[in-house]
């Protein structure tokens, strides 16, 4: 099976990546994603619920963030309380930056971000996981698609500069000169952008701003570290599913989103120019390209990853995100430790990996999964 969708190249396919069992992704946040259909007419669970080890997990489990994520949540959720009777996994996507509060005021047993915690937010970490502090355990890769509603334009190709300025309110009409250059053939409309952006404090803005910061450093002069919106006009819509709908629903608008939401939403979305050969499309098998690269920059149990922005390999899609899910190294709650372990243990086995290809994820590079399955079980 593998997992085909419209976008400005038609990206190709993605079955060195897609494996057997993993599902199709058909509508964002339902709980029917994560079922197929029985002989009998009922439905059951993607996952054989005798392979995940539940390991002692009971009761309530509580988490927050990333709502880039919140596909691959929402299955790995689906997922582990099938297998594991009387365990409930709560995932509020409210993004990165309230997670982060949320995991840092004791209210969470781990947050989904976008980014990794800043030094500060490390130190504040340390309040709430006595003894030890948040770390950075990256769980789910993938593209932030540039995702478009334009009529009769199906092959959209822009580059980090175009991109910057359209963001940037520098360039607001569909058929000014450098859209045009980037297009030749294509039929641009005279009219205005509609450019839609997060209205909540978010890592995938964080990671859109470094991307531009580093692939178009003189047309993108805003703090690259920002989770909040930077920049001048626009519109704003909450979480990524806000975005993706309102790109969905304007004619010639833009946003920028996870592709899944893409995927999901049917919403055609942007190839980069890079410098390449050719034009990279967002997809699951080219992030994973960029994201093999990336260099883990955290010591001891943190995990946190550099990313190449600037990337030119061929196929090498630049506009990534990794989301990490970010939990006490020590001093986590002894009520809720082995539900979190047993969760996290999952997330990250190859069965929970496998699923995120079909819902336009980028499963972890073998490499990074392999650290991040070390360090979970020293988790106390």
């Amino acid at each position: 099976m593998k997992l085909s969708r419209k976008n400005g190249l038609r990206a190709s396919a993605i079955g060195a990546l897609v494996v057997s069992g993993a599902l199709v992704l058909s509508a964002c946040g339902s709980d029917n994603n994560t079922e197929t259909p029985a002989k009998d007419g009922d439905t059951k669970s993607s996952a054989a619920a005798s392979s995940i080890a539940c390991e002692g997990a009971k009761g309530q489990l509580l988490a927050a963030g990333s709502s880039a994520q919140k596909n691959a949540m929402d299955l790995w959720v689906k997922n582990f309380q099938a297998a594991c009777s009387g365990v409930e996994i709560n995932y509020q996507a409210i993004g990165s930056g309230g997670g982060i509060t949320k995991f840092n005021q004791g209210q969470v047993a781990f947050a989904g971000s976008d980014s990794a915690l800043k030094d500060e937010e490390v130190a504040e970490s340390q309040k709430i996981c006595k003894g030890g502090k948040g770390v950075n355990l990256p769980m789910v890769g993938g593209p932030i698609a540039i995702g478009y509603k334009l009529e009769g334009v199906d092959n959209l190709v822009l580059d980090a500069s175009t991109i910057a300025k359209i963001f940037d309110n520098k360039i607001t009409k569909w058929n000014d000169p450098a859209i045009a250059k980037l297009n030749p053939g294509a039929k641009l409309p005279a009219s205005t952008i509609q450019a839609f952006h997060r209205s909540d404090e978010s890592g995938t803005t964080q990671n859109l701003g470094k991307y531009l910061s580093t692939a178009a450093a003189a047309d993108w002069k805003h703090d690259p570290k920002s989770k909040s919106w930077p920049a001048q006009g626009g519109q704003a819509a909450n979480g990524s599913s806000g975005v993706a709908t309102a790109v969905k629903d304007a004619e010639g608008s833009i946003g920028y989103f996870e592709l899944s939401y893409a995927t999901a939403n049917k919403i055609s979305t942007v190839a980069i120019n890079t410098g390449a050969a050719a034009p990279v499309a967002a997809s699951s098998e080219n992030a994973s390209k960029a994201i093999a690269a990336a260099k883990v920059k955290g010591t001891g149990s943190d995990l946190a990853l550099s990313l190449d922005y600037a990337t030119k390999a061929e196929g090498a899609y630049p506009i990534v995100l990794v989301t990490y899910e970010i939990a006490c190294d020590k001093g986590n709650k002894a009520e809720t430790l082995p539900t979190l372990k047993a969760f996290l243990n999952y997330t990250v086995s190859e069965e929970g990996q496998k699923v995120l290809a079909d819902a336009g994820y980028a499963p972890l590079p073998a490499e990074i999964a392999a650290k991040v399955r070390t360090i979970v079980p020293t988790l106390s």
